[in-house]
């Protein structure tokens, strides 16, 4: 490695501590705007709502009130399902989501849904019982934390509407 790449190296290695001190500023900066919303507090006691995923879906649905159904929520985020039943018969049609809402949500609610069903043992407990008997399935895993996220929508769209902290036996709810 001669004197230019070592240069040129050290240039990379500021332009990224400039990038992340940037990061940092952003996320402080969500931070400061979001305590300024009650709701913001209820959705950070949801297992896997950190900062980011709790301020993406503040921003998301902002006034809980404005939805008449979950269905209705689940479509915002394009977690409702859609079949595509060009040439088959309805029986043979196979539900996907739709991915046609907000793809910032439905990723920050993925990542939320995930960690939340590795590391709380409520979540894993759900997401165990959710696969059970499955394991064979091709994607399964998947399908279920894309199933859990959606759940964690409606879950805090509820938070939001009652202003409560989270309460694990929303789990088992239908």
């Amino acid at each position: 490695m001669g004197p230019a790449d070592e240069f040129e190296a050290k240039l990379l290695v500021e332009k990224l501590k400039r990038v992340r001190q940037e990061i940092k500023e952003v996320q402080e900066f969500m931070e400061d705007v979001s305590v300024h919303f009650a709701d913001y507090t209820w959705l950070l006691t949801i297992p896997g709502f950190g900062p980011y995923v709790s301020a993406r879906v503040l921003a998301s649905v902002a006034d809980p009130k404005r939805f008449d159904s979950a269905k209705q929520l689940l479509r915002l985020a394009g977690y409702d399902l859609c079949a595509s039943r060009s040439g088959k018969d309805s029986a043979k049609a196979i539900p996907k989501i739709s991915k046609n809402g907000n793809a910032e949500l439905r990723y920050a609610l993925y990542q939320a849904a995930h960690v939340a069903s590795t590391r709380n043992r409520n979540f894993i407990a759900y997401f165990n019982k959710l696969v059970r008997g499955r394991e064979r399935e091709r994607g399964i895993r998947t399908k279920m934390t894309v199933k859990l996220a959606a759940k964690m929508l409606v879950i805090a769209w509820t938070l939001m509407k009652r202003q409560e902290i989270f309460n694990p036996d929303y789990l088992n709810m239908a």
